[in-house]
């Protein structure tokens, strides 16, 4: 009999230890809580290609639509959220300058899986598509910038009040995990923020970002 609870004990401990790791609670807490270790994500033909395939179709609008032809910020909703995926783009050299960390949107669940686009208010999800980088403010999340949304997947931006701002949940290199979740804003981390800044606060034309799967 004993030897039976014991087993019992055993193996609801067993499930236990299986489970609480894929739940939404244990993820979201490990994502914003605990030390993450670091990680270095090789660049791989496929994504690069893609890249420099988004910069050309970039360089190609930014000329017509008279925005800042130097760089531009594209954002691959494709790859990990603990990989850089929020790339600063040297279009005049046409080559990837730098690349941050980028949360994605998390729908207003408690933790997302996966990814879900959406461009209707209040939906808490990412929206695929290009955006113009607008006045900055300090509001809820600190410095931000305004976005306003170009194709008709994201033209509910600035009514939704996504914007570009900087989260401490944010690491300031790839990791392992998954990182944080936003309400459908791109957040990078605080120290990113300075270099996107220092591009967008001296343009004297609007700076393109472009997010896209």
């Amino acid at each position: 009999m004993k030897f039976s609870r014991l087993l019992l004990v055993f193996f609801l401990g067993y499930l236990l230890v299986s489970w609480f790791p894929k739940t939404a609670f244990w993820k979201k807490t490990k994502a914003l809580n605990l030390l993450k270790e670091k990680r270095t994500y090789y660049p791989n033909a496929v994504w690069m290609t893609k890249l420099k395939s988004k910069a050309s179709e970039a360089k190609a609008f930014v000329k017509q639509k008279g925005y800042n032809n130097n760089y531009c910020f594209l954002i691959d909703m494709s790859l990990s959220s603990g990989q850089n995926r929020f790339f600063i783009y040297n279009l005049k050299n046409d080559s990837l300058q730098s690349g941050g960390l980028a949360a994605h949107g998390n729908c207003f669940e408690y933790w997302l899986e996966g990814h879900r686009y959406s461009n209707v208010v209040g939906s808490g999800c990412t929206s695929l598509g290009k955006y113009k980088i607008g006045n900055s403010y300090t509001g809820k999340w600190g410095y931000s910038y305004k976005l306003h949304g170009l194709d008709s997947t994201n033209n509910n931006a600035f009514e939704r009040t996504v914007v570009l701002h900087a989260h401490n949940c944010v690491p300031e290199t790839e990791v392992n995990d998954e990182i944080c979740q936003s309400n459908g804003c791109p957040t990078v981390a605080p120290v990113f923020l300075q270099q996107l800044k220092s591009i967008i606060n001296t343009s004297k034309k609007p700076v393109l970002l472009w997010i896209y799967e």
